[in-house]
């Protein structure tokens, strides 16, 4: 199998393909200098028909004041098409995206927003989730066991307290606070 892989690489020299990518720029090159220089002349012979030159030499006044009267009038109903233009390409632009969006959507592949943390309490969960029919309250906090301090601090102090003082209590056997007491009677 890789001996076929190494027998199917191009046949074609590196130098050979730089070759012919530089010639297929400047083909490109020269293709788009014509399509530049012909879209020029079908805009100047574009203009020559649809605006010819005006001769106002040797016109009287009456008949300028006509001249103008008619330019207006053209500009007018060129402002008109120029604005009903504009109309139906802001509506087709529109148009192209609600479309873009309704094909993403059914794509499913759209920018979902950065979610945040929102404390909501169990009781309006359940009052979004069941509606009216949510009545009962949980309060999740008053089960929970309650400690008093001053039960902590009571421990506390009965943890702290002398150990001599209650040697009975602390003995755990009879036998061994008699062995103790008889070994300490005689020293003393």
């Amino acid at each position: 199998m890789p001996e076929q892989k190494q027998e199917r690489k191009s046949k074609i020299s590196a130098s050979r393909k730089l070759m012919l990518k530089s010639l297929m720029v400047t083909k490109a090159k020269e293709d788009l200098e014509q399509e530049i220089m012909e879209k020029e002349e079908e805009k100047q012979s574009y203009l020559v028909e649809k605006a010819p030159q005006v001769q106002t030499s040797g016109l009287s006044f009456a008949q300028l004041q006509e001249l103008c009267q008619e330019l207006h009038a053209k500009i007018a109903v060129v402002d008109e098409e120029r604005y009903d233009i504009e109309a139906k390409v802001m509506h087709n632009t529109r148009e192209i995206k609600d479309l873009n969006i309704k094909v993403l959507d059914l794509r499913g592949k759209f920018k979902r927003p950065a979610l945040r943390r929102v404390r909501v309490s169990a009781d309006a969960i359940l009052r979004s989730l069941l509606g009216s029919k949510h009545k009962v309250s949980m309060d999740l906090r008053a089960n929970l066991k309650s400690v008093k301090k001053e039960d902590t601090e009571k421990e506390k102090t009965v943890e702290v307290s002398d150990w001599r003082k209650n040697v009975e209590a602390m003995s755990g056997m009879e036998g061994r606070k008699k062995m103790f007491d008889a070994a300490k009677g005689p020293a003393q």
